[in-house]
């Protein structure tokens, strides 16, 4: 065994223990200082009747659990360094080929929505937390600064002395597409995408962290098959600080991922797809993602140009399927079962496509 692969497993595996022995303290500190869930009562368009019926019980439940995922991921980034110094390891996980843009999104996108999960659940502010337009504004404003860095800073602004583009978007359908510049609204485009439709996917117990598990699980794949063995190292430390997470976030959850974790993450899984120029592998394996926002969007559509009307009881999806009756329980495993079968039909269209 190499001794990238033995890093790999290592800091999966140190993840996890690390994040599964600290996650009870941290739930003591979310309830000792009552960081806990309000439920909504207005949805964008009238009342959430249908949805506080169905979740009221939950309130009050702590939140902002993904601070703890992305605690123990920068714990083990700070431990990477602490093992190069020491001379146990090459290459930390602070690298500015591989894991800076990853690692910047992934602070920077935490650090504001943990600031609106505490200002939501105290109450502060007009809107009870950061409105929506300072929120997307500063989402765009780091998507922006990643794309710079991505496309001037790791050579995707590159050409061949004919003046042609060195990389191209990977296209298996037919000739790959020289994008030049046009990789930067992409780039954020999909960052902002990602983050959005994970945050709108999570609201029930165990489900959003279960399908992220597959996803990241299919790019610490990919990353090392592309031998990014320090991008896969950091996918591999998320997935085990997830694993540690869901322990304690299936139904009775003890505590919510929250926006600070879902938006990081979300925004975080569109930096893997651009870094490793998978655009098409990420829209298969996020397929349901982006139904659940598509159902969003079609509902406010309905609702606003039909008199009120709504297509779904609920909406993101999983809430409609909760008001036609089916258990949290069902609904959660079943569309797991959705995001593995979408994540195996990308990781085959990976291979597929070499």
């Amino acid at each position: 065994m190499n001794a990238d692969l033995i890093m790999i497993l290592s800091f999966w595996v140190s993840t996890f223990v690390l994040g599964y022995i600290l996650t009870p303290y941290y739930i003591d500190i979310l309830r000792e200082f009552k960081l806990g869930k309000n439920i909504r009562e207005e949805a964008t368009i009238g009342k959430a009747t249908e949805f506080l019926k169905l979740h009221k019980k939950k309130s009050g439940t702590p939140t902002m659990g993904g601070g703890i995922i992305l605690f123990v991921v920068f714990l083990m980034v700070l431990v990477s360094i602490i093992l190069q110094w020491a001379g146990l390891i090459n290459n930390s996980l602070l690298n500015q080929k591989e894991t800076y843009l990853s690692l910047f999104t992934l602070a920077s996108v935490g650090a504001l929505w943990a600031i609106d999960d505490f200002m939501n659940i105290r109450g502060i502010g007009r809107t009870k937390g950061l409105s929506a337009k300072f929120k997307m504004f500063w989402l765009i404003i780091f998507a922006l600064l990643g794309s710079m860095w991505f496309y001037y800073k790791l050579g995707w602004n590159l050409t061949d002395e004919l003046g042609n583009f060195i990389r191209t978007l990977e296209n298996p359908f037919w000739e790959n597409i020289e994008l030049g510049l046009w990789f930067i609204p992409l780039f954020i485009f999909v960052i902002i995408a990602s983050a959005n439709s994970v945050n709108i996917t999570d609201g029930l117990d165990g489900l959003v962290g279960g399908l992220l598990l597959f996803c990241y699980g299919i790019y610490a794949y990919i990353t090392y098959d592309q031998w990014l063995f320090l991008l896969s190292t950091l996918c591999v430390s998320i997935i085990g600080a997830l694993i540690a997470f869901l322990w304690f976030n299936v139904r009775p959850a003890q505590f919510f991922m929250g926006d600070v974790g879902s938006l990081a993450l979300g925004a975080n899984l569109g930096i893997m797809a651009m870094l490793t120029n998978t655009i098409f592998v990420f829209l298969i394996i996020s397929a349901f993602f982006i139904f659940e926002t598509v159902s969003v969007i079609i509902q406010l559509t309905s609702k606003r140009f039909r008199n009120g009307k709504k297509v779904f009881r609920i909406a993101p999806f999983h809430h409609h399927l909760e008001a036609i009756g089916w258990s949290e329980e069902t609904v959660v495993f079943r569309l797991r079962l959705i995001g593995l079968i979408t994540s195996i039909f990308g990781i085959m269209f990976y291979m597929l496509q070499k």
